[in-house]
Formats: structure tokens, C-alpha cells, sequence
């Protein structure tokens, strides 16, 4: 979203997939369009590579710990694998040392499905390794309004052309300590 609100609403997260999914079909055309020339057992290696290191480990410690708690090794382990900028760098190295060829289109069919079709991107340490709603986050759409759909539009002043202004909503810091922040931050606001 910007640099200040870094998360997606529904709406959003779905167009950022629809963008991953386009990516995706070029790169599925283009091997379509060259399938005699791609060398399957490359073009294999490098699309399980990517799960062989970074997802598999962790995949298999999530759901052996009983509390599901794994160590951050795993996290680097996937977001290294699964970096734009790590296969970035396998196709780059391998078209210097063996030279480009239409198998290296595993690398981005694989990361662009995983993050078009999935929804998956990078794992923060602090969620599941596997997708489940962590519940700060849960807490956080339903504060945000997106459990009740789309925030009503402001209202327009007595005898004025613009909107009325849209008190801010505060902080979870302010909820939790008190609403007196909040009073105070939104004084002669509107109906006052």
C-alpha cells in the first residue's frame, strides 16, 4: 500500500495477484512458444529447487512441533529461496556459466504461481510458516472496517461544497490506554 500502511485489503491483494498471474502467463506463453528447446531436467531442477531448500525444511518442522513454533532458519531459508532477487541471480548465474536457454523460465513460472495463484510472498517471522490468520491481524481488519465492507463516504458540510472532515481513527496505542488521546487529537472536529 505505501511505506506508512503496510498491508493489503482484499481488493488490493487481489489486484497485486492479478498482476503476479499476468506475469505468470507470459512466462507460461514463452515456454509454451519454445517447448521443443527447454531442457526438461533443468527446467525441472530449477522449479523444485526453490521448495527443496526453502519450503520442504520448514514445511516439516512447522507440522512436527507441537506448538508449531520453528526457528527463524527456516523463514530466511524460504524468503532466500523464494526472493525475486536470489532467482534473479541462479538465472544469471547459470546463463554466464552454462548460457541463457528457455529452462531458466522455471524460476519465475515457480515464484510468479506462488505468488499469483497462492497469494504467498515473503514470511514474516512472526506468523505461522504455514498461511493461517495470525490473530493481531484479524483484530486489525476487524478495527479497520473491513469485516463490514467499504467505509461510508463523508458527509458534506452545511452550506459547503466539501466533505465534512473525517476525524483520524486512533492508534491501537491510544485504544489501548484510554480514549483521552483521542479526545484530545480530535477536539473541534466537525459536530463541535
Amino acid at each position: 500500500m505505501d511505506g506508512h500502511n503496510r498491508f493489503e485489503t482484499r481488493t488490493t491483494f487481489t489486484l497485486a495477484r492479478l498482476e503476479w498471474v499476468t506475469a505468470l502467463l507470459v512466462s507460461i506463453v514463452l515456454a509454451v512458444l519454445h517447448f521443443g528447446e527447454i531442457r526438461w531436467p533443468v527446467f525441472v531442477g530449477f522449479f523444485v529447487v526453490i521448495d527443496v531448500i526453502g519450503y520442504l525444511p520448514g514445511a516439516v518442522a512447522f507440522r512436527r512441533s507441537p506448538t508449531h513454533q520453528i526457528g527463524r532458519g527456516y523463514y530466511v531459508a524460504y524468503n532466500t529461496m523464494h526472493s525475486l532477487l536470489t532467482g534473479a541471480a541462479m538465472v544469471g548465474l547459470w546463463a554466464v556459466a552454462v548460457g541463457p536457454e528457455w529452462a531458466l523460465l522455471a524460476v519465475p513460472i515457480h515464484l510468479f504461481g506462488d505468488r499469483g495463484l497462492f497469494g504467498n510472498t515473503l514470511k514474516p517471522f512472526r506468523v505461522p510458516f504455514e498461511p493461517a490468520t495470525h490473530p493481531a491481524f484479524a483484530a486489525f481488519l476487524d478495527a479497520y472496517g473491513e469485516a463490514y465492507g467499504p467505509a461510508p463516504a463523508p458527509t458534506r458540510l452545511e452550506g459547503s461544497a466539501d466533505p465534512a472532515p473525517v476525524p483520524a481513527r486512533p492508534s491501537l496505542r491510544e485504544r489501548a490506554s484510554g480514549e483521552r488521546a483521542h479526545e484530545e487529537r480530535t477536539a473541534g472536529v466537525v459536530g463541535q
